[in-house]
């Protein structure tokens, strides 16, 4: 549960307490999306659990194009696609001219994120930014491949692998592709799944509530390393408020891309913010 104190509060996650590996993004995953709607219940707020749209937003392009079926809103009216691959589809890449020296290296959004498939829906969950600057450059039996090694590209990494990763929690191969763990985190992890404290895939209450982010902020940034601050929006949207809750993931280069550090020794704290001034907008 995030706490709120005047501005803002700070909690530390579940991750020290619940060990690693799949179950651990599940119930970060759930903490976050509840946000969005927790205590609405005890206020006599009603939101609808099935609040993505059921047709395609407006302009959206007819089913089957590029490689989507579809387009709909998320709980807070973000367009998103629907791709014919689970997985998702990656698109055409121009990547960008950036280089480290110049003053926007860390705060520029990476390119291609508001037009068809720059956001989309994997595995039937969550809304994901895809970019045409900075990756994926393909998706390889269901693994996204060719992030750029960029402010940008860690972001995107580390948003998409996490909620992939949270999607399908019991996906041996692909987690072993895109996290990091310890031998003592993937035994920890095997034994949840064996026992059947895992679930294959996010419940469907849930899934309604994975919209898209809002905007992200780098933390630290290197060649081989980078702390990536999300923000999503929380349920004072709904009554005309203003906040949204941040969560911190660290990624590392390896193996020629970028993946998520997952460790229980890690803190990443949850924080309710009341302002995303200053964050780049994907």
């Amino acid at each position: 549960m995030v706490s709120r104190g005047p501005g803002s509060g700070t909690t530390r996650s579940p991750l020290a307490l619940f060990g690693a590996g799949a179950i651990l993004a599940v119930v970060i995953a759930i903490a976050i999306t509840v946000t969005a709607v927790r205590d609405n219940d005890s206020r006599g707020d009603e939101v609808s659990m099935t609040a993505t749209a059921s047709e395609s937003a407006p302009g959206s392009a007819a089913p089957g194009s590029a490689g989507f079926v579809g387009s709909e809103l998320d709980s807070f009216g973000h367009r998103f696609d629907i791709p014919s691959s689970p997985a998702g589809q990656a698109l055409p890449q121009s990547p960008s001219q950036l280089k480290a020296v110049h003053p926007e290296w860390l705060t520029a959004a990476p390119g291609g994120t508001n037009q068809q498939g720059g956001w989309q829906r994997v595995y039937g969950g969550p809304v994901i930014p895809f970019s045409t600057t900075d990756g994926p450059d393909r998706i390889v039996n269901d693994v996204p491949v060719g992030f750029g090694r960029t402010p940008r590209g860690a972001a995107l990494a580390a948003e998409q692998i996490y909620w992939r990763t949270a999607a399908r929690p019991t996906d041996r191969a692909l987690w072993q592709q895109l996290v990091i763990l310890t031998p003592e985190e993937i035994a920890e992890r095997d034994r949840n799944i064996t026992e059947g404290r895992v679930p294959t895939e996010l419940p469907e209450k849930i899934k309604p509530l994975l919209f898209a982010s809002d905007a992200f902020r780098i933390e630290s940034y290197g060649e081989d390393s980078a702390v990536v601050r999300i923000a999503r929006k929380t349920r004072d949207f709904l009554h005309g408020g203003r906040s949204w809750v941040a969560m911190r993931l660290n990624v590392v280069w390896r193996d020629g891309g970028w993946k998520l550090k997952s460790s229980a020794s890690d803190a990443q704290p949850l924080e309710t913010i009341d302002s995303i001034d200053g964050w780049t907008k994907w």
